[in-house]
């Protein structure tokens, strides 16, 4: 799986309620989620992650264990998420979902471009290409196949 975006700059331990705030989550309107996602970080930030890497510090969604985060980010058009680490709950609900999770470290510069390859195990941004943690085969196909329902679905499992 291939995938390139520009890339939005985030720091580390990066939590569910700073993805999307609790008082969001009375609503099951995934739009809104989108509309608000990060709004007590940066209030601008939701306008900016259309076609984007996120690219953050360690322990990116650390926190409550909300499946609403990370189908905020994928709802609000976020590509991939890459960090050195996630908290396992997160990075599960991220790959149940189908948002991409790429573990690494990469240097950030905001709105530059960031490519992947997540079968070659790699990332690059700024010229600078780095090794991803491996995928197992299994949750490329869940990723590939855009979340563990539809992977389910296909007969899989």
């Amino acid at each position: 799986m291939k995938g390139e975006g520009h890339a939005v700059c985030l720091g580390r331990d990066i939590d569910t309620d700073l993805i999307i705030a609790g008082r969001y989550l009375r609503t099951k309107d995934r739009s809104v989620w989108a509309a608000h996602v990060f709004e007590d970080l940066d209030p601008t930030l939701a306008g900016r992650l259309a076609g984007a890497v996120i690219v953050a510090g360690p322990n990116f969604g650390c926190g409550s264990s909300r499946e609403q985060a990370a189908v905020a980010l994928k709802e609000a058009g976020v590509v991939a998420v890459a960090a050195p680490t996630f908290a396992r709950i997160f990075f599960r609900n991220a790959v149940n979902i189908g948002l991409l999770v790429l573990e690494c470290e990469i240097p950030c510069h905001e709105g530059e471009a960031v490519r992947f390859d997540l079968d070659e195990g790699w990332i690059e941004a700024g010229g600078t290409r780095r090794p991803l943690r491996p995928l197992s085969p299994r949750m490329r196909e869940i990723l590939r196949s855009g979340g563990l329902v539809p992977y389910l679905s296909g007969g899989h499992g």
